[in-house]
């Protein structure tokens, strides 16, 4: 298998691990001995821990009898490895001084926090059954705790603080255990929490997939995204969860994820639906819509005056469709949307038009582009180094002459959207462009060797998109110029490998 990728992509070894370890939805990363050596501790550290919280549940008559009544198996316990942190305020610390684990590598995983005071570190997780989060290889990374006995001065879950395991934004409850069965379904199940999770697989629902009380990020979508492009959401019923599935929704869309929504019942979440019947949870999913068609019919159902029903769906839905990468999509649902209102397409299309990604979402791609988390387009890459130099006392670049390539490689039109960028949003990434293009030389060679050709093609492939319903239509103009454009792809691709 990697002699074929290697002579395929024309790549030695590391290049073909690399990709197949892409196509597989595992992280890959090169480390020194030095390095892993020290990862391997830490992995160490958490799996004492993780034995340790195992060994004290059953021992707790509370918190087993808890974990019992959410209807959870003995098997799925122990092949989950479910756990429960006592009510004390340094038990696990001990216990990992014992075994000679030393202040600053238990802090190191987020297992401890430092006392005020001069007191001694006290012990992260406590009165709580933990659930071990797990990398995708099935190691254990961190922990989640749910409070057992309510306290309002602590929230119902808590994570592990990010760490040199652990990154929040990048780890999905549940992937490890759950992607040969997103791959074989073609579709991946996201609920909240890991009641929801652990439930949902011992249903037998084993594409079950918990954002761990964290926000969903794009990394996240990626990673779902290399194992199948659907998704199905799965969030609480409540004002909280309805507010999540709607960002995840217009995240996946603008991603070019087909997502589908579960309608829950009022006050219910899935672990509530799974205790009743597992098969009523199986059902549940089977009932899901597409989003858009889910918005559409929830409109319908309210019996809105005619008048309003325009304003409703460019409020409702339209903001939905907006987000689809897919010109044949959006067709769809916009000849969907007159049929059930009686609104002209012409009329809806323009109302679509108008509409431009929220600024919520807007702010939400560009944080998680602070963030590195996002890979954006060479347009957006280049307009943070644009305005970057611009605002330097003394550039690394020559401005004009940067301004001259954007106008040969994309014209006037290219070049004003880059000026008229608003440079707070450049802010966010500043740090990040400095940090990798600290020198002339660098930022010089990324220009010409890569940035440039990857922007050229960006341009190519949006202007065959938008000669798209042209191609459709027999226009021959369109059809020759898509072709040159396309064979002007296939050079620029080369020399970037070369």
């Amino acid at each position: 298998m990697f002699s074929f990728v290697q002579d395929i992509e024309g790549t030695d070894f590391r290049g073909a691990l690399k990709i197949l370890a892409e196509r597989a939805g595992i992280t890959f990363e090169y480390e020194d001995k030095e390095n892993l050596d020290k990862r391997d501790g830490l992995f160490g550290v958490i799996e004492k821990a993780k034995v340790f919280y195992e060994q004290l549940l059953p021992k707790d008559l509370e918190a087993s009898e808890y974990v019992k009544s959410r209807g959870i198996e003995h098997k799925i316990i122990k092949e989950w490895g479910v756990g429960y942190a006592p009510n004390n305020w340094r038990h696990l610390r001990e216990h990992l001084l014992d075994l000679k684990i030393d202040d600053s590598v238990m802090r190191q995983v987020g297992l401890i926090k430092s006392g005020e005071n001069g007191k001694d570190p006290y012990d992260t997780f406590r009165d709580r059954i933990m659930f071990p989060i797990f990398d995708t290889s099935g190691r254990p990374i961190a922990f989640s705790g749910r409070i057992l006995h309510k306290n309002d001065k602590a929230p119902k879950y808590l994570n592990s603080p990010d760490t040199a395991l652990f990154k929040k934004s990048q780890v999905l409850y549940g992937l490890h255990k759950a992607k040969t069965a997103i791959r074989r379904n073609d579709y991946a199940v996201l609920v909240e929490g890991q009641m929801d999770l652990v439930l949902s697989h011992q249903a037998g629902v084993t594409n079950t997939v918990a954002s761990s009380g964290t926000a969903i990020t794009v990394d996240h979508l990626k990673r779902l995204k290399q194992l199948s492009n659907r998704i199905t959401i799965s969030f609480d019923s409540d004002e909280a969860g309805f507010k999540a599935a709607n960002r995840t929704a217009k995240l996946a869309l603008s991603m070019g994820m087909e997502v589908k929504v579960v309608l829950m019942p009022e006050g219910k979440d899935p672990a509530d639906i799974i205790s009743e019947s597992a098969e009523q949870w199986r059902e549940t999913l089977r009932q899901s819509r597409h989003i858009i068609d889910f918005y559409i019919d929830r409109l319908m159902a309210r019996q809105i005056d005619e008048r309003n029903v325009a304003k409703e769906i460019a409020k409702s839905v339209l903001p939905y469709v907006a987000q689809l990468s897919s010109d044949t999509e959006k067709s769809h649902f916009t000849r969907r949307i007159s049929k059930e209102t009686g609104l002209r397409e012409d009329a809806i299309w323009e109302d679509l038009k108008k509409i431009e990604m929220s600024d919520k979402v807007k702010n939400l791609v560009q944080d998680e582009i602070s963030t590195g988390v996002l890979k954006e387009t060479p347009e957006d890459r280049i307009t943070a180094i644009y305005h970057w130099q611009k605002n330097m006392k003394e550039p690394l670049i020559d401005i004009s002459g940067l301004e001259k390539r954007l106008t040969d490689i994309g014209g006037e039109e290219l070049l004003e959207r880059v000026k008229s960028k608003d440079p707070s949003i450049i802010n966010k990434v500043l740090f990040e462009i400095e940090e990798k293009y600290g020198t002339k030389e660098a930022l010089v060679g990324e220009l010409e060797k890569e940035l440039y050709i990857r922007l050229e093609i960006y341009i190519l492939k949006q202007h065959n998109k938008r000669l798209e319903s042209l191609r459709k239509q027999g226009d021959e103009n369109a059809i020759s110029l898509d072709f040159l454009n396309n064979k002007k792809i296939e050079k620029l691709e080369s020399d970037i490998k070369r």
